[in-house]
């Protein structure tokens, strides 16, 4: 003789477990209770259904009630509300939402799977809002719809940032609305942490959906078709989406006396049985344990619902089973870009006072030179004595899903986080590079356990050079002028090993790089040399998330109307008035910087840039999204007009003016080009009173508080020779040009009048009875001053110069530096 199962809630938890009990006993009698129409249906599918992307409705239907009673031999009742437990008569009672019909059931064992509804906050207005909708169940979804289809609404207010408003933010958006996020927390997607979140953040924004964080909505007028925010806006709208989360369903367990746990969810053991043992829970309406901490916590996700139906069906029919709790793994996309995050945030951490380190990686999604790769943004938080790995997130355009889940398992198997290093991962260059982003993680974390160096977090790195720390920021010049952090003092790292002279000996020293990697190089150099150094973790792309200001309150406003579709001032959907185009400037030329990992793209363009004419044109396409913040901050940071940028077909693509077009629209406001206040020279000769002449002017406009930077090339590179160079092994050709070269400032000749050489020492004598510095101590005194020289490197290969045969405090560059120099002066020398 069989039991009676009674399943009150169908979709994840319930038919799972359902279709589980079914498999297991063929005698039992198994009864589904479900107040709404549809028992089995893809939740997580309404906002792409609502969107377009699916245009089936039919195909969000996982089992219907036919197909569940014939398949399964289950008494499907749909449209039937369970009201009341009998728990001492082992009886529910129920009643059909159709017909208001009354009716009993007995049980033997009764397993609850009612969810979680939208929380329904207490807000002036809202129940007048014809226009608000929640999204939780087909019928939802299908007013939504309907509203969308019929009203053809302009603009949408979606008022929650968490997973379902962001997926109803970008699918509204898909449909040609203009959208508008809020959220009162001071970031979206609060499973991830800040500096993560605000790369979805700028994505969106890029996306034309304006986000509003740290905004209350404070009323909700005339129907819904107005919004009053805390900030003082008033906002005009068409459509209200409200998912400001949600709260499980608990009525059903209250009434009946079973314990609750946190926020009112139905509290279960390990064997999912509630604190009645005849009854289970399962899905969102239950309470679960953090599966790495251990605290109570609440877990909405589709995969603990099938997982923890499954597990019930199992115990009810003698199965050893226990369920250790979630580690809250998620994803989600969001346009172009996906985040995931799985196990504890750094926020959660410092909540619980639990030790970690946490480390940014930006690693492509597979290998560089195979089309289509972009980088990933890889956070990973540890334990750095006993490598426990505590959790992680990762966002990017590809692959994200892959490197988010094989992490989930190392946790979920025990493993250490210098462990990742040592999986093997199937590499292919469409897929993968040799270092998987995971495996690239386990090096990191490797390196820090091992004491190999000590990092900074991007939230530390103000902080420091406030208080006088010394930053050196180990890049070329052209990516310096993308941004970088204020206060850092550029020494790329080729120079860094000539220019240790210059670094403090007795004070910690951070280095910083793009993404950290050089920076890990520098900072392993300066420890081997007895400096005291910490790399700044993720190098300037991490900081430069959080240092970019996106987010926070709305701005004070006047209390006016604003219509609705006003666009984000932090979007970039540029479109200045062109200027009129020199002859034979018309032609736009196209660059594919797609697969270039940041700076790569900002270095096709600085290049590219260089070879066109005032007023043309140049159109880029990156799949790096962080390009589209870079470049913005390039092209004024160089005097060039950045017309638009948009996303196509999942690419950032730039359109560039060279110059300054007649109107310069970033959010609208007129832009101008930065101030031409520096002096730059070209040192090609090598004779003495042309470098004193040279020197003389550096020194003079470094005093006026100009920027001054002295490019030397072939005899000037004579100038910047050590008189006692070591000896370094060379070739025959290389050795007769050393041979032939001065050796210093002290063998340079006159240009005219050198008898000799006793031109020069006449003139050196002069110098010193009328008290003018000589040669030496006028290129002393310019470096003092900080007149900038670079060796020109190509030079120094024709005739043979090596690094070590020139003078301390010299920056090794080619030409591209000197004229990105070139372009931010007023006055250009050549000499």
């Amino acid at each position: 003789m069989g039991r009676t199962i009674v399943i009150v809630g169908g979709v994840a938890g319930g038919a799972s477990a359902a279709a589980r009990l079914r498999r297991w006993n063929e005698e039992d009698r198994i009864i589904m209770f479900e107040r709404g129409e549809h028992v089995s249906f893809a939740n997580c599918g309404l906002p792409y259904y609502i969107g377009g992307s699916i245009e089936s409705r039919d195909k969000l239907f996982v089992q219907t009630s036919q197909g569940i009673r014939e398949r399964f031999n289950i008494d499907v009742r749909p449209l039937t509300e369970v009201t009341e437990i009998n728990r001492s008569a082992k009886i529910i009672g129920y009643r059909s939402t159709l017909t208001g019909e009354l009716g009993i059931q007995a049980y033997d064992v009764l397993v609850l799977s009612p969810g979680a509804k939208p929380i329904m906050p207490d807000i002036p207005g809202i129940g007048k809002a014809g226009n608000l909708f929640t999204l939780r169940n087909i019928h939802d979804t299908d007013r939504i719809k309907t509203c969308v289809d019929e009203n053809q609404p302009k603009h949408a207010t979606v008022i929650g940032a968490g997973f379902i408003g962001l997926e109803m933010a970008e699918n509204l958006r898909e449909r040609g609305l203009s959208v508008t996020v809020i959220d009162r927390g001071e970031q979206l997607l609060h499973p991830f942490d800040s500096e993560m979140s605000v790369l979805i953040q700028r994505h969106m924004e890029l996306n034309n959906v304006e986000v509003l964080l740290q905004t209350e909505v404070e009323a909700i007028e005339m129907e819904g078709r107005v919004i009053r925010l805390s900030s003082g806006r008033v906002l005009e709208t068409d459509l209200i989406i409200l998912a400001i989360g949600v709260t499980p369903e608990n009525e059903l367990a209250r009434n009946s006396g079973l314990a609750l746990g946190i926020r009112g969810a139905i509290r279960v053991n390990e064997q999912l049985q509630t604190s009645d043992p005849a009854i289970y829970a399962v899905g969102d309406a239950i309470e679960v344990k953090d599966r790495v901490q251990g605290y109570e916590t609440l877990a909405p996700l589709a995969w603990g619902a099938n997982r923890q139906g499954r597990l019930a069906a199992d115990h009810i029919n003698g199965q050893n089973i226990d369920y250790k709790g979630s580690l809250g793994t998620a994803i989600i996309k969001v346009f172009s870009l996906t985040a995931s995050v799985t196990g504890n945030n750094e926020k959660t951490l410092k909540r619980l006072g639990i030790p970690y380190q946490a480390i940014h990686i930006h690693p492509g999604s597979h290998a560089g030179y195979y089309p289509g790769a972009s980088p990933i943004a890889l956070k990973l938080l540890f334990d750095k004595d006993t490598g426990t790995i505590f959790g992680a997130q990762a966002i990017g355009a590809e692959g994200v899903d892959k490197r988010i889940d094989v992490i989930a398992t190392a946790i979920r198997g025990g493993m250490k986080a210098h462990e990742l290093a040592d999986i093997e991962l199937a590499y292919a260059p469409p897929y993968s590079s040799a270092k998987d982003p995971v495996n690239m993680a386990g090096y990191v974390a490797s390196n820090i356990s091992e004491g190999l160096v000590e990092i900074m977090q991007w939230h530390e790195v103000d902080d420091f050079v406030q208080k006088g720390g010394t930053l050196i920021d180990v890049r070329d010049e052209a990516e310096r002028m993308a941004g970088f952090i204020p206060g850092s003092i550029p020494i790329p790292l080729a120079a860094l090993r000539d220019r240790l002279g210059e670094l403090p000996s007795n004070s910690e020293i951070a280095v910083s790089c793009q993404v950290g990697l050089r920076g890990y190089i520098a900072a392993r150099m300066l420890v081997q040399h007895g400096f005291k150094v910490r790399n700044v973790d993720g190098g300037y792309k991490t900081y430069a998330s959080m240092a970019a200001g996106i987010g926070g309150s709305a701005a004070p406003h006047d209390g006016s109307i604003e219509p609705a579709g006003h666009a984000s001032s932090a979007a970039i959907a540029i479109h200045g008035e062109r200027a009129e185009a020199p002859v034979g400037a018309e032609q736009t030329i196209q660059v594919d910087a797609c697969g270039l990992q940041c700076p790569g793209p900002i270095l096709k363009v600085y290049e590219t840039v260089q070879g066109l004419t005032e007023g043309q044109r140049l159109e880029i396409t990156a799949t790096d999204f962080g390009f589209a913040p870079d470049i913005e901050q390039w092209c004024r940071s160089m005097g060039h007009t950045l017309e638009s940028v948009n996303i196509e077909s999942g690419k950032v693509k730039a359109l560039i003016c060279k110059g300054e077009s007649s109107q310069r629209a970033l959010t609208g406001e007129q832009a101008t080009k930065p101030t031409a206040d520096g002096t730059t020279m070209v040192v090609f000769s090598g004779d003495l009173d042309k470098a004193i002449a040279s020197f003389i002017i550096a020194s003079g406009a470094a005093a006026m508080g100009k920027k001054v930077t002295m490019f030397f090339t072939f005899w000037g590179l004579n100038l910047l020779r050590r008189p006692k160079a070591p000896r370094l092994n060379k070739s025959g050709m290389d050795k007769m040009f050393g041979l032939m070269l001065p050796k210093g400032t002290k063998g340079l000749p006159l240009s005219k009048m050198n008898m000799g050489g006793l031109g020069a020492r006449m003139i050196r004598s002069v110098m010193r009875r009328k008290n003018v510095d000589s040669l030496e101590k006028l290129i002393e005194n310019a470096a003092k001053s900080g007149v900038r020289m670079i060796a020109c490197t190509m030079s120094m290969d024709i005739m043979g110069i090596r690094r070590e045969e020139l003078i301390d405090g010299v920056d090794f560059a080619g030409v591209a530096s000197y004229i990105g120099a070139a372009g931010d002066s007023g006055q250009n020398l050549f000499i």
